[in-house]
């Protein structure tokens, strides 16, 4: 029996699951795709990638590297697409305990979405990319010394 490989992928998030939920319809749909690149991007900066997307979007890992591409350019390159073939053994590991938890999602709307009228509404700014990218390392370096990791 074959078997899907694309079902057993662990998906972390997608921006088409946004545009069906409580996405505000006056934004443009482009403001789906920040928090997603704002994670994306702390994962390219800290190598955590896999072979497979560093084949795939070497240029664009690149381009955001040298701040030529902001976090929801590059998140839409990929539509809006989150998953663990994005991402190396330890990147893996860290986006299930912090991503996956709910824990980003806390994290992102406390420093940047608090005083917003939605969690969406958050500019896709070097300003809060650096914010947010400073809190997933204090999460990062936490998750790493924990005797569990």
């Amino acid at each position: 029996m074959a078997v899907n490989k694309a079902s057993e992928e662990l998906i972390y998030d997608r921006a088409k699951h946004h545009f069906m939920g409580k996405f505000p319809n006056i934004l443009p749909i482009e403001q789906a795709y920040v928090h997603i690149g704002m994670f994306l991007g702390w994962i390219l900066e800290h190598n955590m990638y896999s072979e497979l997307f560093e084949d795939e979007a070497g240029h664009q890992i690149i381009r955001f590297k040298e701040r030529e591409i902001t976090a929801s350019i590059l998140s839409a390159m990929w539509d809006g697409y989150l998953g663990e073939d994005l991402f190396n053994n330890e990147g893996n590991e860290f986006s299930k305990s912090y991503y996956q938890s709910g824990t980003y999602k806390k994290d992102y709307e406390e420093l940047l979405a608090s005083s917003l009228p939605s969690f969406y509404h958050v500019e896709d700014t070097w300003e809060n990319y650096h914010k947010i990218a400073e809190r997933i390392t204090e999460r990062y370096d936490k998750w790493k010394s924990s005797p569990e990791t």
